[in-house]
């Protein structure tokens, strides 16, 4: 991960807005979603053989298919649905991360400060509860919020909603994909923070 600039190198004034990413950017929650992955499986399915935990890639339905090619769409459903029930359980396993976290809360009282997640509301809500952050922003795009037919692209969404001026925003964003949509939305290179 990389080093978060320290927010004396940012232009940050009375009119920045500060949009935030949840899962990987502001809140490790890769081993707790792995976690509550492994117990849907377990619950689920018999396993053969026991599945680890790899820090580099987050669990998730693609990796669960190429792990288990051969379930069935509602033994895919099922876990998918308990993987959700079970992730409360494992809140104590997701992490702060506190450079990005530090930012949040010296910034929120002055400026708009935005979550934009592709996180579903009810599992967003958990975890920014879990760690007393949801009063700390000013608006919250969950995924519920966007298409579900089509990827959206979340920052084009937030600008558009919140009538926002790119050149005033700057993004904390850890995906590749995401930090690109940043970029087609008009936010400079130079605004947006990856980790």
């Amino acid at each position: 991960m990389e080093n978060i600039k320290q927010d004396s190198d940012f232009k940050i004034n009375s009119d920045t807005v500060l949009l935030f990413d949840m899962d990987g950017t502001l809140i490790d929650t890769d081993f707790a979603n792995f976690l509550s992955y492994k117990n849907a499986i377990q619950s689920i399915i018999k396993l053969e053989k026991e599945i680890e935990y790899n820090p580099n890639e987050r669990f998730n339905r693609t990796t669960l298919k190429a792990i288990f090619p051969n379930l069935t769409e509602t033994e895919f459903e099922k876990i998918v649905q308990q993987k959700e029930e079970n992730y409360k359980e494992h809140l104590s396993q997701t992490k702060l991360n506190k450079s990005v976290a530090d930012i949040l809360m010296k910034f929120y009282t002055t400026n708009k400060t935005v979550l934009v997640t592709n996180c579903r509301e009810d599992r967003a809500l958990m975890t920014l509860n879990y760690h007393n952050l949801t009063d700390k922003f000013s608006n919250i795009f969950f995924k519920q919020n966007f298409d579900n037919k089509n990827r959206t692209n979340k920052y084009k969404k937030a600008i558009t909603d919140l009538s926002l001026q790119a050149q005033t925003i700057i993004v904390f964003e850890n995906e590749k994909q995401e930090i690109e949509d940043a970029l087609l939305s008009g936010i400079s290179i130079d605004n947006i923070l990856s980790l």
